[in-house]
């Protein structure tokens, strides 16, 4: 995929945007099950949507077919989306989203790796299923498992997207099958034919003196023989190399502060925060198993938020906001026409 990065100049204010993988609650250590789509999370989404409020922070819940297609999910959402607390955009888990055409398994649930009209008809479905819902077409989009795959840009523009936040970066996901975001960084980029959507990464990277090696050099380290020689725990441990995202369910708040400065240093100004939704109730994900869980969860969160909207004088801006921010800043590139 041909992609134009976009840089805004050095004065502009840090923009942090977060978005919440909205989905239904299944077991991560068992294979996919197309009959695992209880919400039962979404009776509690106001634990972080109250905590979003505080900051002045519109979250982007990209949504799939089960959160779309369930009263108890849409309720609670469509009313931060109407108040103008939320925006609403499309979350692809192809194992729980008609048509039910593909066998289930690891590959296929990287929706990417579907053949091209079959993703285009569950996405097609999806957005539909979502504007039926919530009164409105999504406009960004999210792939499930971080699944962009070689058809997925021009099914969005088909469908009229305009923001993609699929890729994870740094991460390798070829190994079971799907992506590889290694040679990402954290700064937008235009893509497609007509180079009008904007690709919004998950923000990531290496962090310590040794990052300079990059993946190449975090794959030797972490090895099955460095493991053992306990050579990748000294490396942590005196924070030479580390592998830091954004996010709250990994990572701890100093942690991704040091990714922050990190990021900052290199010239980026686009910062994209994420977590999944279940995650707001105990036993949710492997990441919030107990109450006491939860509650160093929502803590981390708002610590972040506080160093990055207080300390580091960022603002919030959905996906939406920053694209329209990116396509008035002269100095920041404009869309390529198709050639």
């Amino acid at each position: 995929m041909q992609r134009e990065p976009v840089r805004l100049p050095p004065p502009t204010r840090p923009i942090l945007s977060v978005v919440i993988h909205t989905e239904e609650e299944f077991d991560w250590g068992r294979p996919h099950d197309r009959g695992a789509t209880s919400v039962e999370h979404m009776r509690h989404i106001g634990r972080a949507q109250t905590l979003f409020d505080e900051f002045g922070i519109v979250p982007n819940y990209v949504v799939d077919w089960p959160i779309a297609s369930q009263e108890a999910a849409v309720a609670p959402l469509k009313e931060y989306a109407d108040s103008g607390r939320a925006l609403i955009g499309a979350h692809l888990h192809p194992w729980v989203s008609p048509p039910h055409d593909e066998p289930v398994n690891s590959f296929n649930s990287y929706p990417g790796n579907l053949p091209r009209a079959l993703e285009a008809e569950k996405l097609r479905r999806l957005t539909e299923k979502i504007a039926d819902s919530f009164g409105a077409r999504p406009k960004t989009y999210l792939a499930g498992r971080y699944g962009f795959g070689p058809n997925t840009a021009q099914i969005l523009e088909d469908l009229g997207y305009e923001v993609d936040i699929s890729p994870a970066v740094p991460i390798d996901f070829s190994a079971d099958g799907g992506p590889d975001y290694s040679g990402f960084d954290s700064h937008p980029y235009w893509f497609g034919a007509r180079r009008r959507l904007l690709g919004l990464p998950g923000s990531g990277g290496y962090v310590g003196r040794l990052r300079w090696g990059g993946t190449p050099l975090y794959r030797r380290l972490t090895s099955p023989t460095m493991r053992r020689a306990k050579v990748a725990g000294l490396v942590a441990r005196l924070r030479l190399l580390e592998r830091i995202r954004l996010s709250p369910e990994d990572y701890d708040e100093p942690e991704m502060r040091r990714l922050t400065a990190t990021l900052l240093d290199d010239g980026v100004r686009v910062f994209v925060f994420s977590f999944h939704s279940p995650s707001v109730m105990p036993g949710g994900t492997p990441y919030v198993r107990s109450a006491a869980d939860l509650e160093r969860f929502l803590a981390r969160c708002r610590r972040y938020f506080e160093h990055f909207l207080g300390r580091v004088g960022g603002v919030a801006m959905t996906p939406l906001q920053v694209k329209a921010l990116l396509e008035a800043d002269p100095s920041a590139g404009t869309p390529l026409t198709a050639q």
